[in-house]
């Protein structure tokens, strides 16, 4: 995909076309439209010149712009309306504008973007154009969009390894419903889900602020809960950040290595950290407070039939098989 930067003569140009089809006669106006619209198709700059141009003209007196632009009628009348569009502006305004409209337009677009979505099982690693390496968890969703002055993550379910390259000039953030997380340089997993984000840092730091309790946005640039090193997690709900707890670097997404790891872990996310890879999902029953029992454990994702076998002896349940082949956990 083109990223290339638009030239001051593109977005004069489309100056013209935006006035003449404004302020134009019908027939002349609705010609520049077609103008813009096939000039826009041609090249990916053409396109940004006209965003910004758009830009520019929204946030200026386009009346001005609008008189000398309407009706040129030979090509020194052209011209003149060219001169006196840009005198307009003024030269010195004329940039002014491109620095603080047009350039503000310039660094809010990004210069790379991707989605992310593993499927069921599937394992994923992306190295992005800075040399950051994601590695995706299964079932995992989001999105990636580097700017010229930031690097930003959005999460939407699931959980990801990032080994972050440094770039001072580039913050790094990762955000979720539940919080943000930023960083200048590290390695750490951010997961997102059943109500809560989960942050582990395998080495360096990053700073976390849990998610607004009223949906405001979260202000980065205030004091954060935590600052975590390495060999540190901690959760963020609805509720605001937990405490920090120490984990074992060596097992923060074991998931690469074929392990599922599990620390003081609810069983309702245990069982649904297992269904992102299985096939035949395992169900939970209703009883009373079998969701909130908590296992700990490293297990291997290619034998979850001994995930099963070890369960009962683990915690106070049993494994019921469906003749229809479904498996559920119940009460014991």
């Amino acid at each position: 995909m083109s990223h290339a930067t638009p030239s001051r003569r593109m977005v004069e140009h489309a100056l013209l076309l935006i006035g003449r089809s404004h302020k134009a006669r019908p027939d002349i106006a609705l010609d520049a439209q077609a103008q813009l619209q096939h000039w826009r198709s041609i090249d990916e700059a053409h396109a940004q010149a006209f965003a910004a141009a758009q830009h520019l003209w929204d946030s200026t007196d386009g009346a001005a712009l609008q008189s000398d632009l309407a009706l040129p009628r030979s090509h020194a009348e052209r011209q003149a309306g060219r001169r006196r569009m840009i005198a307009t502006l003024g030269i010195g305004g004329f940039a002014a504008a491109l620095a603080v409209g047009g350039g503000r337009w310039y660094r809010a677009q990004p210069v790379f973007q991707l989605a992310l979505a593993s499927g069921q099982g599937q394992l994923q690693e992306h190295t992005l154009p800075d040399g950051t390496v994601l590695n995706l968890a299964a079932r995992t969703s989001g999105s990636v969009a580097l700017y010229r002055d930031r690097r930003e993550i959005r999460l939407n379910a699931g959980e990801i390894l990032l080994q972050v390259r440094p770039d001072p000039d580039r913050p790094f953030t990762v955000a979720t419903d539940w919080g943000r997380v930023r960083v200048l340089g590290t390695t750490f997993s951010v997961s997102a889900g059943r109500g809560h984000m989960r942050v582990a840092v395998v080495e360096g730091r990053v700073a976390v602020w849990p998610a607004q309790a009223d949906g405001r946005p979260i202000e980065i640039g205030a004091e954060p809960a935590a600052v975590l090193g390495a060999g540190s997690t901690i959760e963020t709900d609805a509720r605001g950040a937990g405490p920090q707890r120490s984990v074992d670097a060596g097992q923060i997404a074991a998931w690469r290595q074929g392990w599922l790891v599990f620390d003081n872990t609810r069983l309702d996310e245990a069982l649904a950290r297992w269904n992102d890879y299985l096939r035949q999902p395992l169900r939970l029953g209703s009883a009373p407070g079998l969701a909130a029992l908590r296992l700990s454990g490293s297990f291997p994702l290619r034998n979850p039939q001994a995930f099963l076998r070890g369960l009962p002896d683990m915690l106070p349940v049993r494994v019921v098989h469906a003749s229809n082949g479904d498996i559920s956990i119940e009460a014991r």
